[in-house]
């Protein structure tokens, strides 16, 4: 017997310092993914630095109260990106698990492609691949040097683009993954741990939109981690 407590399509969103935009991207996922499936969970991560200025929670708290859809999970930061997405894969129930990032740079719809073809079965993850890329020279050209990088060091994971989400994942695959890092490493952990596992992948195309509003959190100094992080992967 199914259990009706487990959600079919868990959809973790990751917030920090999205603020006021955070509400219009929830609205308009749930309105996107209640076409998918009447059977999902929206997880809203606001992790936060304590004593900042960032308001994300009080608007994940909004939304909370308007609609039992949507469960937010706020603490105090203990890591960066990766901590947020391990805070955010440890709370989700469902059968599939979709990570997103809330800045609006990968459209929406991107989730219902990936949620169908893995539907589709013998995928343990299907995710998306940047076909375009609005963030500017800078970015792409470190997006192409790690994704070089990563094809030469672990040749047998057959990946285009290591970071692009959503990535969507089946229960039983997350569950081997054993995720560790709290940084923005964690992208390429995953895919380094499913290669381990033997995992069948997809990708599809996507176009990567420009970023809104703010800078990129990514900054040099998690550049040179990243790539302490992948040599470190390969050779330990």
């Amino acid at each position: 017997m199914t259990d009706k407590t487990i959600p079919e399509l868990s959809i973790v969103i990751l917030c920090y310092r999205s603020g006021e935009s955070i509400l219009d991207f929830a609205r308009q996922t749930k309105q996107l993914i209640s076409t998918l499936t009447d059977s999902f969970e929206i997880v809203l991560v606001g992790n936060y630095f304590e004593n900042s200025d960032d308001r994300t929670k009080d608007y994940i708290s909004q939304l909370e109260k308007e609609d039992a859809v949507y469960r937010g999970i706020c603490l105090p930061k203990e890591g960066m990106m990766g901590w947020d997405m391990r805070k955010g894969l440890e709370h989700s129930r469902g059968e599939y698990i979709c990570v997103m990032d809330g800045d609006g740079q990968f459209p929406i719809d991107s989730i219902s492609r990936c949620f169908e073809k893995i539907k589709e079965g013998g995928y343990g993850l299907v995710k998306t691949y940047r076909t375009t890329r609005g963030d500017g020279l800078y970015r792409t050209v470190i997006s192409k040097i790690y994704n070089t990088l990563f094809k030469i060091l672990f040749p047998h994971i057959r990946a285009k683009d290591i970071n692009s989400k959503p990535k969507i994942l089946t229960r039983e695959c997350y569950s081997k993954l054993n995720l560790k890092s709290d940084d923005w490493f964690i992208d390429a952990e995953i895919m380094i741990n499913i290669g381990k596992q033997g995992v069948k992948i997809a990708e599809l195309p996507v176009e990567f939109e420009k970023l809104a509003g703010r800078q990129s959190f990514v900054k040099p100094s998690a550049i040179i981690e990243f790539l302490k992080n992948l040599f470190k992967y390969r050779f330990k």
